[in-house]
């Protein structure tokens, strides 16, 4: 790989920690939102599904990076989420904050195909795991980094005030972008700029791995996020953390989740794609069946989450990676198809979430967790039946 090229794969990362940060912090700190915007809990995960609603929105980035560009939507992404987090500065209360939110979320939502795409545009498919693989710390990094650091900023300086100072970092990034990647990367192909936005759409339910693939992250997303949004409500009704505690428990999700990013990097190309989501997707429904029988005390249930976002974080990137190539003349909507569809199933899966934990706790949310990933498994090797890469012209 070029050096120019991981310059500047390595600085849009770190943009990516941002925009992840916006978008997951919200999660652990539901309960300290609710209280500081005097408003019930479940007034906050509204704000998460309708977050991940924006990821259906999304879909229609996809075309408009294939045909205008990559570079472009990243810019815009940054952008949005800068208003986003200005507006939730303005006006700290329940309404603009649930907008300001929202559309800070849709920044990240433009944001993560084009770089994928950008990604699959310019590096080798032998070498596309371990590049997409470090791309993904970022998401590791929101939880392991930034989260704890926005736990102490909104601790020191209050709700508002971490607003404002993420909106000027996401100001800062929208300015950085456009000094990285010049406005000619594009990386647009010729085939696809007089192709409209539906036609383009069409091929994510016409070719077969793509819509296997999509099923997959709509299950998998399910699963994940009606576990994650009730996480901090187990340790805090269990465990009784402080928000503090709370904050730094995500280091052990951020973790799991750097180990696999990074599983990803080192060993998904060397033991093929498809067999290593597979098999990553088998070990996450016997850590979901397990935690329940784990997390007995607070070191144990971190142990526990640990195992479950390690196993899925190696699957999911590891699916990133093969799905820049299900559709090679058309990168940029694939993903943006797969975010779609994935942040439907995070939505319902934020929304079920709390319903399974007030049905039968850990245990019913866990379990439902491995029966959902279970279908993803069986969508993924629906999909992918007879599927090679195609060779490269």
């Amino acid at each position: 790989m070029k050096t120019g090229l991981a310059r500047q794969i390595i600085i849009v990362t770190f943009f990516r920690l941002l925009l992840n940060t916006t978008r997951r912090f919200i999660y652990p700190f539901a309960p300290a939102l609710s209280r500081e915007l005097g408003v019930p809990l479940a007034a906050i995960t509204s704000v998460i599904a309708t977050s991940q609603f924006t990821s259906l929105l999304g879909i229609f980035s996809g075309p408009l990076a294939d045909k205008f560009g990559y570079r472009g939507m990243m810019r815009a992404g940054l952008a949005i989420l800068a208003i986003g987090m200005l507006i939730c500065g303005l006006a700290p209360t329940y309404w603009p904050v649930f907008f300001g939110l929202v559309l800070a979320s849709f920044g990240k939502t433009i944001f993560d195909p084009a770089i994928q795409a950008f990604v699959g545009h310019y590096v080798p498919f032998e070498r596309r795991g371990r590049v997409i693989g470090f791309v993904e710390t970022a998401w590791a990094g929101s939880t392991l980094l930034g989260i704890p650091a926005l736990g102490l900023i909104i601790d020191h300086v209050g709700l508002t005030g971490s607003f404002y100072i993420l909106a000027l970092l996401g100001a800062l990034a929208w300015i950085g972008l456009g000094m990285v990647i010049p406005a000619g990367e594009s990386g647009v192909g010729q085939q696809l700029k007089k192709q409209g936005i539906i036609p383009a759409l069409k091929q994510l339910v016409c070719v077969r791995p793509a819509l296997g693939m999509l099923a997959y992250g709509f299950w998998v997303s399910i699963a994940n996020d009606s576990l994650f949004v009730v996480y901090g409500a187990w340790f805090e009704q269990d465990f009784l953390v402080s928000i503090v505690t709370l904050g730094f428990s995500t280091v052990a999700i951020g973790s799991a989740e750097l180990l696999g990013e990074s599983m990803t990097a080192l060993l998904s190309d060397r033991l093929g794609l498809k067999k290593s989501i597979i098999a990553g997707l088998c070990l996450a429904i016997c850590a979901y069946i397990a935690l329940p029988f784990i997390g007995r005390t607070l070191p144990l249930a971190m142990a526990g989450m640990f195992t479950v976002f390690l196993f899925f974080e190696f699957t999911i990137v590891t699916s990133f990676s093969l799905s820049t190539e299900l559709i090679p003349q058309a990168r940029a909507t694939m993903m943006a198809g797969f975010y779609a569809t994935a942040g439907v199933g995070r939505m319902i899966g934020v929304l079920i979430g709390a319903s399974l934990w007030q049905f039968g706790g850990i245990r019913v949310v866990a379990w439902s967790a491995a029966a959902f990933t279970a279908l993803g498994l069986l969508s993924l090797i629906w999909g992918l039946h007879g599927w090679s890469r195609q060779p490269d012209l």
